[in-house]
């Protein structure tokens, strides 16, 4: 996330007018909208003397991480304080022989990855991108792209530390006979900071990544659990127009399989492709052809691998990748280069989990939704660099994430989720809504509607999350909101997504 000078200098003045406080996107997009102060917290104490000081002057308080938030959902539109956690980031207790770690909240994987590297471990397959914070990530239900292994963050936790709405710090161990464990596994804040973690340290591995351009049909009409469970992690990549997938799988190899180091990035450009991008697809604002040929262009650099060399910085132009397990199964930018996001290629999304054992009926619905447009004469095609992310997770127990288990839809959650993870271009133009914005409610509403399916945290708007609520298990949504009254119960960590769910009824 941008650091916000503004937004950060009012904090410490202790400016009393309120202002939005901005995404990863910036100025124009707001996670919040009333927000009077931003503090950059520099400890634990610190992080916890500011809810002690926020709480008894009658201020709403939320946890602000690297970003991961793309609508204004962070908060509640009431006055709140914004704590920033990026610069409470130490690490300590490293024992790779007891396989755990101790980090703070506002560590992120890159930090962590390289931490461990330099003394000969990872932290296994809990991972998401390189710029978020590990406390976010937790508090969000973040995961990785697996079946096979934990796919979630926390599954790699042990123990968690969280400043509750009085300011003391709550110990949490894992446990899952107990509420508070699975109510502090996804929190989405509402219960506190999440201020120190206990996590799962593994020897480190050289792994491998490799690609295939698969046919649409091969997909929609294949067995997708297993063309995703045998490996460490996969996905695919999934191309609308051209009517293809890219999947991609990743796996453990013995560390002198290959003197190869890639270092995979997803996010890093050049300001000449920027520039370029930015007046194509913005273009595609008032026809379908841009799009279309922007989905052409980026499907066929996506065939490439998306590596380069850790030492030399030059691309690799093969497949398989091999290199250290972050540097490859996430990595991060490439030197010299910077996020599409810095560049003004600002995006929407749509993320919802679907149990993997109807992957097949998903997709083919979604299909369907692209043929309708297709035949009015406005068809889709993928805006992002990368296609469609069609993800995968483990199932893991716990109230409220994406993988859970048990839940009273009485589907079969057992084998997992399926992610469907829709990005797309946000104009820069005009009322910066894409060509065929009405298809991308449509679209959310008719899966929402038609089938069991949960909410990524941090990339629905406020609308999807209302359609969502009836999807939700109440008898977990009922224990996850009495641990949150016990932890906060002056509710000062509200958020809009805790009101949408009926944390605050």
């Amino acid at each position: 996330m941008l650091l916000q000078p503004l937004a950060a200098l009012a904090g410490v003045l202790g400016a009393a007018s309120a202002f939005e406080y901005y995404t990863f996107d910036g100025p124009g997009s707001p996670s919040c909208h009333n927000v009077v102060e931003v503090h950059n917290a520099s400890s634990v104490d610190d992080m916890a003397a500011l809810v002690k000081d926020a709480s008894s002057r009658g201020l709403q308080v939320r946890a602000g991480g690297r970003g991961h938030m793309w609508y204004d959902t962070q908060c509640s539109d009431d006055k709140t304080v914004i704590i920033r956690t990026e610069f409470v980031n130490g690490i300590s207790g490293f024992d790779l022989a007891a396989g755990t770690v101790l980090v703070e909240g506002g560590v992120t994987f890159f930090q962590l990855a390289e931490y461990l590297h330099q003394r000969n471990a990872n932290m296994g397959t809990g991972l998401v991108n390189w710029n978020i914070t590990l406390g976010g990530s937790i508090a969000m239900g973040a995961h990785r792209t697996s079946l096979r292994e934990d796919a979630v963050v926390v599954g790699g936790v042990l123990a968690v530390d969280i400043i509750d709405g009085n300011g003391d710090i709550r110990h949490v161990e894992r446990d899952e006979a107990d509420d508070d464990w699975l109510a502090a596994s996804t929190s989405l804040g509402l219960l506190g900071i999440i201020a120190r973690i206990k996590m799962r340290i593994f020897p480190e591995t050289k792994v491998y990544a490799m690609q295939t351009t698969l046919q649409e049909k091969d997909v929609l009409d294949g067995d997708i659990y297993k063309l995703i469970s045998p490996y460490l992690t996969a996905n695919f990549w999934w191309w609308p127009y051209q009517r293809k997938f890219h999947w991609r799988t990743y796996d453990i190899v013995p560390a002198n399989t290959s003197a190869q180091l890639g270092f995979q990035s997803t996010f890093s450009v050049t300001a000449l492709e920027a520039a370029a991008a930015i007046v194509l697809l913005n273009s595609g604002k008032f026809s379908p052809l841009p799009n279309i040929a922007s989905e052409g262009i980026f499907f066929g650099l996506w065939e490439k691998p998306n590596f380069h060399d850790k030492i030399t910085d030059e691309e690799i132009e093969d497949w398989p990748v091999y290199g250290w397990n972050y540097d490859v199964l996430i990595g991060g930018l490439y030197p010299g280069q910077r996020p599409e996001w810095e560049y003004g290629l600002k995006g929407y999304t749509l993320e919802l989990a679907f149990p993997v054992t109807r992957a097949n009926e998903v997709l083919k619905r979604i299909r369907a939704l692209f043929d309708a447009q297709e035949a009015k004469g406005t068809p889709v095609a993928s805006t992002y660099r990368s296609g469609i992310n069609i993800k995968f997770g483990k199932a893991h127990f716990d109230f409220l994430g994406q993988v859970t288990t048990g839940t009273a839809d009485e589907q079969d959650w057992s084998k997992g989720a399926i992610m469907f993870d829709f990005p797309s271009f946000r104009p820069s133009v005009g009322d910066q809504k894409r060509y065929n914005e009405a298809f991308y409610i449509n679209l959310a509403n008719a899966l929402v509607d038609e089938f069991p399916c949960r909410p990524h945290w941090t990339k629905n708007t406020r609308d999807v999350f209302k359609r969502a609520v009836k999807n939700l298990d109440p008898d977990y949504l009922a224990r996850f909101k009495a641990v949150r009254q016990r932890f906060d119960p002056k509710g000062i960590y509200r958020s809009v997504v805790g009101e949408i769910i009926g944390m605050y009824d």
